[in-house]
């Protein structure tokens, strides 16, 4: 264990409820409001006060939605935040886990797995933030970790509202029809793979960035029906495209990530999202 004493942001969230539970002692929990990556100040007093081996970032603006009308405070925690944590890190000589996402890849007209080589293609608030905060990590911190990933669900955290998973667990309990979006194709990620994956390539020092998503690939609409599948719900789903869907923020209609580069490394394996999707619900 090179990295005994790990500080999460974000802590409350699935993601960071998954890496405390993973690290269990090692880990050092923290949220909103002692937590808050957008004030360079109080993370320079908590990495003062804590003084961890290493720090984890699983704190972010992701209603995509509301990005689009708060764009000044997406940007300060998906961009500023993350940098204000590299600059720290950079002075005490530990690493940053980040994480990010596919809609770096909204634009882009690629119909095949993307590559950690591929060109973003940002469109919209929430996607150029993040993309905006990988490159402040990049350009300030040499030992970083960034990884992209897709459509989380696992275990809620305390600050969690829910999941693609619950939302349609729910809604597939109490209406009979539903419309889903079937034209974004992508592969929707259970926490728990994500945290293993990151972890490892933290205690193998493997820095840089990777692609860490399930295996395999679907659709909003096609995931949804292999929910009400395992749950046994009955349900008169139809597809509909993202344009009928109309909402406010643009979506990524191809932004499939491919993880040879991390899977070369024989790191924990990213099962395929039916398996994960299987466990999570019988579990």
């Amino acid at each position: 264990m090179k990295f005994k004493k790990c500080l999460i942001f974000g802590a409350k969230g699935q993601l960071g409820t998954e890496f405390c539970r993973q690290l269990g002692e090692r880990a050092v929990p923290v949220d909103l409001p002692e937590g808050d990556i957008t004030n360079r100040f109080a993370v320079e007093e908590l990495l003062n006060g804590v003084k961890p081996d290493a720090v984890l970032n699983a704190a972010a603006f992701t209603a995509v939605d509301a990005a689009e009308q708060q764009p000044a405070v997406c940007r300060k925690v998906n961009a500023a935040g993350p940098f204000y944590l590299a600059q720290e890190c950079e002075k005490r000589g530990i690493p940053l886990v980040h994480i990010s996402t596919d809609y770096v890849f909204c634009a882009t007209q690629k119909r095949e797995p993307l590559t950690e080589e591929d060109e973003p293609a940002p469109l919209g608030v929430y996607s150029e933030t993040k993309l905006e905060g990988e490159r402040n990590i990049q350009k300030t911190l040499e030992n970083h970790l960034i990884l992209r990933t897709c459509g989380l669900y696992g275990k809620l955290g305390a600050n969690t509202l829910g999941n693609f998973v619950e939302t349609m667990r729910r809604l597939g309990a109490s209406r009979r029809n539903l419309r889903i979006v079937n034209d974004q194709h992508c592969t929707p990620t259970w926490v728990p793979n994500l945290a293993q994956a990151a972890l490892w390539l933290l205690e193998n020092e493997k820095w840089g960035l990777y692609h860490t998503v399930d295996q395999g690939e679907t659709t909003w609409f096609d995931f949804a029906q292999e929910i009400f599948r395992i749950c046994g719900l009955e349900v008169d789903a139809g597809p509909i495209s993202t344009a009928e869907w109309n909402a406010p923020a643009p979506r990524p209609l191809y932004s499939v990530l491919d993880t040879a580069k991390y899977h070369a490394l024989g790191g924990p394996e990213m099962l395929h999202w039916k398996e994960s999707l299987r466990r999570y619900l019988e579990s």
